[in-house]
């Protein structure tokens, strides 16, 4: 125990040195970036090694450029930039401290007289050229006369700074990032790399132990982006960094070499870490020197080695910081999917508000059922407000009026109650209550007429109470039914792109065992009933294999039955082929139909149609029109394609019914009134529901055995309120079920019980194909009538299948697969 004590303190004493160096690395970092952001001086030692930036021993356009961008981008900065570029400037000659001083006057005067002209990112390159040749003129014309090489060196210099200054526009706020979302375009790379290399040019005649520092810097700069961004990105930096660099010092030219083959190596062996992108740059020093003398080989081993060591102790966050501006890193995807997932997160958070929003008002809107003592107590109230009103007519200027309501009030009170319970039912007043009351009251007749005459406005103030409450109920179920679907949504916009490693290994491990390279697979949904798979894979001469090969392969991966839901093949041989997989349901249903028009004509008022619901639900339905021909047809059309709207945008049977009723009973002042008979059979598990609204009853024949469905509600549209009932059974395979409008249920002739004759003849029917036996009970009801159709008549037959593919799966051991 004694020796267990040092032990725990010295493991609490290094926690707590670990937290302190912690936080002490943030309070360092956190300065810092204060200071070279926040207080501009990561500007300002730009500016400087920019002042010094020289190339073609001649050419300086890398100040101007720099100061008027800045001027642009952070005018607060202008000043100290200037002085800045003036002391690099100074550093390097004292004549060419004196010609980036004159530019930045002549810019002023330029700048001040063009400030408040539209579109600076135009006008500024213009500037920069002028500034930049006038004051190069002035030089010239001080020493001797103006050469026709100088002339030339004079256009160069003026059109790179108007270039740079576009380039600059695009690099410098990247210093200084404050980005929402972090995503550098390929030009803005490009800009970036310019801008460190011209940076670079400023460390020319630096030197530390023979080493020199830009080509330090430069090749420092190449394992960075190596590591970073890969090859291409590596050997690009390294192209352009080698370029500007050697047209500051002729004598570098080679180096253009090193670092672009450096860049090249160093991003092809990034996957060996920091060592393998250090091995990278020292193997092509090593081979770009053997093409150069052996004294200026060990100067470039040297600078690669600084280069290397700075390289090393660079600290990762550095990497991970700068890789989320580079597309295609790790990092970039990572913030990328991050963001992505921050948008679904914000917007599924308002479409749930908005959810809630529309639940509340369904609660302020739903009316709950009254109890007896609430009926008793809205019997009472609606009693007072109509005696009320008829003693407003009659008692008021009766001078016997305060002896029948003050003196005899529970009397008067009782005798007109029991007159008003007669009158509202629509009879005369009992003959021993009226003649109480004409004993009682000297204005009895005068009453009753009061009272009948107000019963009319009793009951249509009942009435509208009535259709207020009804209202009320049907706009909360069509809230609430809203609010469900916006819930639903917002659980739909969260997920995301889960990650199934173990089953894309099996997948790619299964295709490659049988042949088949795949270019890209993305499992988005695993989940039963519900996969999405999409891939991409190229075939010399595409023989099916989609559905014959991978569709069978990931049935027995996923263990269920897995098909092609789309596919795009590549028309040329070897070429890139998209296929979409998904969960086949486990049932099928095959349809068929058969109607006929009242007298044989061409416009039917029955329609019908099925619908493709989501989630695997399969719907039919059959609409029947009140009356015939084409305003029938129009009502039954309506109905069906309101039906069809409001179902696939998620809204359960029920609501959609009453939103239905109400948007036809309210939409006109004309009578449309329509039947519906709808079935919603689940393809997961062949379980149905069945909405009937003043239809008839339908058939489910399974095998010998003939079942009947029925349900009684009034046709759609006429009136506003009522209870949907919704009946339910369990389907099986091979089940054929037989929905009809009224025209063939009502339509044979001299038939006792149309049941037991409809069942009798579907159950003779020897098929069991759908189409046909709506062919058949279409003619056997039409010859009952010996030929004529009294009425509109639709069959509408489903037969349930279970589903089976084409083609069997083919299992996968897992020894030859992974």
């Amino acid at each position: 125990m004694i020796g267990s004590i040092p032990r725990a303190e010295s493991g609490t004493i290094g926690f707590e040195k670990s937290g302190k160096k912690g936080k002490i690395r943030q309070k360092i970092q956190s300065k810092a970036k204060r200071l070279l952001i926040d207080k501009g001086w990561i500007f300002y030692l730009t500016g400087f090694l920019l002042g010094r930036a020289v190339i073609l021993s001649a050419v300086s356009p890398f100040a101007v450029a720099f100061i008027a961008t800045i001027w642009l981008v952070h005018r607060d900065k202008s000043l100290k930039s200037m002085i800045a570029v003036f002391l690099g400037a100074l550093s390097y000659h004292f004549e060419h401290a004196m010609f980036i001083a004159l530019a930045f006057l002549v810019f002023i005067l330029i700048g001040s007289l063009t400030k408040n002209m539209k579109n600076q990112q135009l006008v500024l390159p213009v500037v920069v050229f002028l500034s930049t040749i006038l004051s190069r003129i002035f030089f010239y014309s001080l020493s001797n006369t103006v050469t026709s090489y100088e002339w030339a060196l004079l256009a160069i210099e003026g059109v790179l700074g108007a270039v740079l200054v576009i380039i600059f526009m695009q690099s410098i706020p990247l210093l200084s990032p404050k980005r929402y979302k972090p995503a550098l375009k390929n030009e803005e790379i490009v800009c970036l790399i310019i801008l460190i290399a011209s940076v670079l040019t400023g460390f020319i005649g630096w030197q530390i132990y023979g080493a020199s520092v830009e080509q330090i810097f430069s090749r420092y700069f190449v394992l960075i982006f190596s590591f970073i961004g890969g090859a291409a990105i590596g050997s690009t930096v390294g192209v352009v960094a080698g370029l500007i660099l050697s047209l500051a010092n002729v004598a570098n030219l080679y180096q253009m070499s090193l670092l672009a083959f450096s860049g090249l190596l160093g991003g092809l062996l990034k996957e060996g870490k920091k060592l393998g992108t250090a091995i990278g740059l020292l193997v092509g020093t090593c081979l770009i020197g053997i093409y150069g003398n052996s004294v200026a080989l060990v100067p470039s081993l040297m600078e690669s080695c600084i280069a290397i060591g700075l390289f090393l102790l660079t600290p990762a966050s550095w990497f991970n910081h700068i890789a989320r501006y580079i597309p295609g890193t790790e990092a970039y995807t990572n913030e990328q999917e991050q963001y992505l997932q921050k948008v679904r997160n914000v917007t599924a958070k308002r479409v749930e508000q908005f959810s809630d929003v529309f639940r509340a008002l369904s609660k302020s809107f739903s009316v709950t059922d009254p109890t007896v003592n609430d009926e008793q107590q809205e019997a009472r109230r609606d009693t007072d407000y109509f005696l009320s009103q008829v003693t407003e007519k009659t008692c008021q200027g009766c001078f016997m009026k305060d002896r029948c309501w003050q003196k005899e009030f529970d009397q008067t009170y009782s005798l007109m109650e029991e007159m008003k319970e007669d009158v509202t039912s629509g009879k005369d007043p009992n003959r021993k209550v009226m003649r109480k009351f004409e004993n009682h009251c000297v204005k009895s007749r005068k009453v009753v007429d009061a009272m009948k005459e107000e019963m009319s406005f009793y009951e249509a103030n009942h009435k509208l109470r009535q259709q207020v409450t009804e209202s009320k109920r049907l706009v909360a179920d069509q809230l609430q039914g809203v609010s469900d679907v916006m819930e639903d949504f917002a659980k739909e916009i969260v997920k995301e792109r889960q990650h199934h490693e173990l089953q894309e290994a099996q997948v790619i491990a299964a295709l490659k065992h049988i042949g088949i390279e795949l270019t890209r697979l993305d499992i988005y949904q695993l989940e039963k009933g519900d996969v999405d798979i999409e891939l991409t894979a190229s075939f010399g001469e595409y023989r099916g294999e989609g559905e014959k090969l991978i569709a069978p392969i990931l049935s027995d991966i996923l263990h269920e039955i897995i098909v092609v839901k789309q596919e795009d093949i590549s028309p040329f041989p070897h070429g890139y082929s998209h296929f979409t997989f998904g969960s086949a349901k486990e049932f099928a249903i095959e349809t068929g139909a058969a109607n006929a028009a009242k007298g044989g004509g061409l416009v039917s008022g029955d329609s019908f149609t099925t619908i493709e619901l989501g989630a695997g639900k399969f719907a039919m339905a059959i609409s029947d029109g009140m009356g015939n021909g084409k305003r029938a047809r129009e009502e039954s059309m309506e109905t069906l394609r309101l039906l069809q709207q409001i179902l696939q945008s998620g809204i359960k049977e029920k609501v959609a019914i009453k939103s239905i009723n109400s948007i036809l009973s309210l939409r006109t002042t004309e009578e449309m009134f329509a039947t519906l008979d709808l079935a919603v059979i689940d393809l997961h598990d062949a379980y149905a529901q069945f909405v009937k609204i003043g239809s008839t009853p339908s058939f489910i024949r399974r095998g010998a055995n003939m079942f009947k469905i029925e349900a009684s509600n009034l046709p759609i549209g006429i009136i506003k309120e009522f209870d949907v009932e919704i009946v339910k059974e369990q389907l099986l395979p091979d089940d054929l079920l037989i929905m009809m409008s009224d025209g063939i249920f009502d339509g044979p002739q001299h038939v006792e019980n149309i049941d037991i004759w409809l069942k009798r003849k579907i159950k003779e029917m020897d098929t069991d194909d759908p189409q046909e036996i709506a062919d058949l009970l279409l003619e056997e009801v039409i010859r009952t009538r010996s030929g004529e159709i009294i009425d509109d008549m639709t069959v509408l037959v489903a037969k349930v299948k279970k589903n089976t593919p084409q083609w069997t799966s083919i299992p996968i051991y897992e020894s030859n697969v992974l």
